[in-house]
């Protein structure tokens, strides 16, 4: 079957690309995708008590992205959500980052701005060579925090301790020395208005954007006679594991539905040293739901099942740096996304991603 444009995985890397191509270039696009849905992570849907979840964990948007942020826009509407997070420490629910109010809650005092940036720089450790997220963590906010906040929540997320684990994992954990508890202190920040998987929808309703669910595409690529060919998903899997199998992070979800109208103090809840899950996330809080019972998600890491995170070590980015040198040589196929590129991506990045991705297909 003769197919121009190939798209591999209906996630938000996937169906941006597909979509640019059938509105700007007017050509037909099939998209291949093994899961049941769209939307790859940020596929949303109702549960039997009507309540809408995130299906694959809390997906928040946030962007400094102005292009993203309108590109976007163009296919749902946004509710206002300013992302808070606590985190159970020592028997109290502590704002996460670190601000000014962690600190004075943590260590029950009534510091200024100016007065906490002092107290941390004294709790820092000098360390000659940043070489891993412990050492970081360590250098930013000292022993004390880095042990309460930062070192069990990690082994837990990655299933190895934090000296093992590249800079990139507590480097992206700000430190704020003012009162702002916000997550994110991005310019657009929000939730679909309906939910991912309704945007997800409007962004492929071109009649010339074909999707296949169900279907892994090894079944089919061979009887497509295609040009293009986008691929977000596992690279390793794309060259069948030739330099082997590339380590990934997972996350076992399990969903609870309460008896009440809400169960926590924020939408998320960090445990780093409680519990065998990670957070606990509340929907409700997030999506301006209103309903008599509340869902619940616990978060269990796992080192098998779904690929979720790229294992962040030194060993792995050699072992791709291998699966780079093939993609360079494809001269039909193009890699793209968290998957592809092996590497973490928040949605906003994904999508820069894939327009840019669009814009050098065009050019050429």
């Amino acid at each position: 079957m003769k197919v121009k444009n190939v798209v591999v995985g209906a996630g938000l890397a996937g169906l941006t690309i597909a979509q640019r191509i059938a509105s700007e270039w007017q050509e037909e696009v099939l998209v291949i995708e093994k899961r049941d849905h769209i939307g790859g992570n940020v596929f949303d849907s109702y549960n039997e008590d009507g309540i809408l979840i995130h299906n694959y964990g809390p997906h928040i948007f946030h962007t400094n992205d102005k292009g993203v942020y309108e590109y976007l826009s163009k296919f749902t509407e946004w509710n206002d959500f300013w992302h808070r997070v606590l985190t159970y420490v020592d028997g109290n629910l502590i704002p996460m980052p670190i601000t000014v109010e962690t600190i004075n809650k943590l260590y029950n005092l009534n510091l200024s701005c100016e007065e906490v940036e002092e107290f941390i720089k004294k709790q820092a450790v000098a360390i000659d060579e940043i070489k891993t997220s412990k050492d970081v963590a360590l250098s930013k906010v000292g022993v004390d925090i880095y042990e309460k906040f930062f070192e069990n929540y990690t082994k837990k997320q990655w299933g190895i301790d934090p000296g093992e684990i590249d800079t990139s994992v507590i480097s992206r954990i700000p430190i704020r020395y003012n009162r702002d508890t916000r997550y994110f202190t991005d310019r657009y920040q929000g939730m679909p208005k309906h939910g991912y998987t309704k945007m997800c929808q409007n962004m492929i309703a071109d009649k010339k954007i074909k999707i296949l669910l169900n279907t892994d595409y090894k079944e089919i690529i061979d009887d497509l006679d295609y040009e293009l060919l986008i691929y977000t998903g596992p690279t390793d899997y794309f060259y069948n594991y030739k330099h082997g199998q590339l380590a990934y992070r997972s996350i076992d979800f399990k969903f609870e539905t309460m008896d009440c109208e809400k169960y926590q103090e924020a939408p998320v809840v960090n445990y780093p040293n409680d519990y065998d899950f990670t957070r606990i996330t509340e929907f409700k809080q997030m999506t301006w739901q209103e309903n008599k019972k509340t869902t619940i998600l616990k978060e269990f890491p796992c080192s098998e099942g779904e690929p979720y995170y790229p294992f962040p070590t030194k060993e792995c980015k050699e072992q791709f740096a291998l699966y780079q040198e093939e993609m360079k040589r494809e001269t039909k196929v193009h890699f793209l996304g968290r998957l592809a590129e092996y590497r973490y991506y928040n949605m906003d990045a994904v999508v820069r991603s894939a327009l840019d991705l669009f814009d050098s297909l065009e050019k050429k």
